[in-house]
């Protein structure tokens, strides 16, 4: 089976409902909608991340003018250092245990021995002593509970301070590298895209996401059953929901690899087609290839016959322009177009001609099959539920084509409101090319864009395997070049949204500066936050100075709620703490805040403080 006809899969292998969806841009559209869809769009639009509800309260770290009668054009400022509103909701013993916590992540030893210190306190104390001691400190700070049941008490007393929550339930995953995925290399294939067996365990070098590894068809399914859960979960905390799930985690990583290969070789051949007609180093849609010349140069590089090169450029909206551009160009590889089968293309480095797709195998053909099928269960699971899936970015060498079946889950469920959420890491060199091509095909196609923005999990893994293996950094230079990518990705989303209305963007940040900079745009704009269309995200226990002077301010702002055993979520612990050695020895803000407001509560008298709500 050709890659062009994973979408025909994913038709076949999944419901009834959805009769044919393709995997291009402009050649085929959903003729039969779902009907579950209809069932839930027309109610009113929901708000982000993983799980759950904002509401809403007016507060006095708010600062507007006194002289605008027009609400939308109302300028809205945050008072972060407002100590009384950012931890209203916490008593003095979780002010306490903050503190802590924060302090011990800042000592090197005890972050890098973590997972051995953490075994020994089990050896000394006891499980039972452990899990209490745990639950008084590092897991008290980022766990919200055991189970559905223990972690309402935490959703509810949030939701009252305007904070929403994100659930998602933490289990531990056993690493299981089979040794097929070491065995597929073809000698065209790119550097990139080969498994490698030094980074078969991908969770090297990554301290703030999870990391699956395929075992079988039956643990996919299993994973496929938690994200499930997670979904019904968001959807009975709360009147909006929010949930994230891991493609890795619903298949065999292969197929990704293999298909990402694909969709990179596609566009580095436009990229190339546009050097030589002196079209390089512009931004990817300001690439648009003349007709002519493009068959010319097609035709000299032995890509095809002069009849069929012709024929690839004949339909309804190929070529009307005389001019070719990368959406354009991604419409080309499907099943009506004999270049599905036939296309070589020159190998950038080689010069000699390769073929740009393969078949699966039988094998290969079921497991993609069990994949596509298992992610159109989760939209639709999502749909019924009144929930919004956000699915999660990955490594760079996936990335491409998660970011594909992403956008045809957007394609077919974002039709009438934000259902399906991509994400975009902006420490990729790539990340505004990536934003700009899927939100202008939101556009010729109207449905509704929706983003989440993080700055990225996979830095070290990804450049030290670049340098093993051999081929360029995927990653901005620096943390300020970083910065600068995620503004201009956020500002780009923020004036679409000012146009239209038609996309969505989550602010998954704990930068307080990226924070005041989405709300001096929002003001410029006249962007209100009751439109629910800029969200902001940040993990449990962490930056609260943040998240509740925006929940209060009525803004959509979400925590990422973990939940499991103590002993399933140990792995998620340690990642906090090593994320949180960077993040705490780079600024004493948030402990600097927590002092203070202990400090005033304790000249107020307020030695027994207790959060009313």
């Amino acid at each position: 089976m050709s890659y062009n006809k994973v979408v025909p899969a994913l038709v076949k292998s999944s419901s009834d409902n959805i009769k044919r969806i393709c995997l291009f841009h402009g050649r085929f559209r959903s003729t039969v909608a779902s009907t579950q869809r209809d069932e839930v769009e027309g109610g009113k639009e929901k708000q982000v991340d993983e799980c759950t509800v904002v509401k809403a309260v007016q507060a006095d770290l708010i600062i507007q003018p006194k002289n605008t009668t027009d609400a939308q054009t109302q300028k809205i400022e945050i008072d972060f250092d407002n100590t009384h509103e950012a931890y209203k909701s916490k008593d003095n013993i979780e002010l306490l245990r903050s503190l802590l916590v924060f302090k011990l992540c800042t000592f090197d030893f005890l972050v890098d021995k973590n997972k051995e210190l953490m075994d020994l306190s089990k050896k000394v104390f006891g499980q039972r002593l452990f899990e209490r001691l745990m639950k008084m400190t590092f897991y008290g700070q980022f766990v919200a509970g055991e189970d559905h049941n223990s972690i309402k008490p935490l959703i509810h007393k949030n939701q009252a301070f305007g904070v929403g929550s994100v659930l998602d339930y933490i289990v531990s995953a056993t690493l299981v590298c089979c040794s097929s995925l070491y065995l597929i290399c073809v000698d065209h294939r790119e550097k990139k895209y080969k498994a490698h067996r030094q980074f078969g365990d991908r969770r090297g070098g990554v301290v703030s996401a999870r990391t699956y590894f395929y075992a079988d068809e039956a643990k996919c399914d299993n994973q496929m059953e938690t994200f499930l859960n997670c979904i019904k979960a968001s959807g009975g905390a709360s009147v909006d929901g929010f949930s994230a799930i891991k493609m890795t985690a619903l298949g065999r990583p292969q197929f990704l690899l293999q298909f990402s290969e694909v969709l990179v070789k596609w566009r580095r051949f436009f990229n190339l087609l546009a050097a030589q007609q002196g079209k390089s180093g512009m931004d990817a849609l300001e690439q648009k290839l003349e007709l002519e010349q493009l068959k010319e140069s097609l035709t000299q590089l032995g890509v095809g016959n002069k009849d069929d090169i012709e024929n690839w450029f004949t339909g309804e909206k190929l070529g009307p322009s005389g001019t070719i551009d990368l959406l354009d160009w991604n419409s080309l590889i499907n099943d009506r177009t004999s270049i599905s089968n036939l296309l070589v293309i020159p190998n950038v480095e080689t010069g000699q001609l390769e073929p740009l797709l393969r078949k699966f195998t039988v094998e290969e053909e079921k497991q993609m099959k069990r994949m596509l099928q298992r992610v159109d269960v989760l939209a639709k699971h999502a749909v019924e539920n009144g929930v919004r899936l956000m699915v999660d970015a990955e490594q760079t060498y996936f990335q491409p084509a998660i970011s594909r079946l992403t956008l045809e889950m957007q394609r077919i469920f974002n039709r009438e409101k934000p259902i399906i959420f991509n994400t975009y890491q902006c420490y990729l060199k790539e990340a505004y090319d990536n934003v700009s091509v899927d939100m202008e095909l939101s556009r010729r196609e109207g449905w509704y864009f929706g983003a989440k923005l993080v700055r990225g999990a996979y830095m070290y893994q990804e450049r030290s395997r670049a340098e093993e293996i051999g081929y360029e950094d995927p990653i901005n230079p620096d943390y300020e070049a970083t910065n600068r990518m995620y503004h201009k990705c956020l500002e780009f989303v923020l004036e679409e949204i000012n146009h239209n209305r038609k996309a969505n963007v989550m602010v998954a940040s704990h930068n307080e500066d990226t924070v005041k900079f989405t709300l001096e745009k929002m003001n410029q704009m006249g962007l209100s936050p009751t439109e629910n269309k800029v969200y902001f995200g940040q993990l449990l226990g962490m930056c609260d100075q943040i998240s509740f002077p925006l929940g209060q301010a009525g803004f959509p702002v979400y925590k990422y709620v973990p939940y499991g055993p103590v002993n399933e979520v140990i792995p998620y612990l340690s990642r906090r703490a090593l994320e949180n050695r960077g993040f705490m020895k780079g600024s004493q803000r948030e402990r600097s805040l927590l002092w203070k407001e202990l400090k005033r509560r304790l000249l107020n008298g307020q030695i027994l403080y207790k959060p009313v709500y």
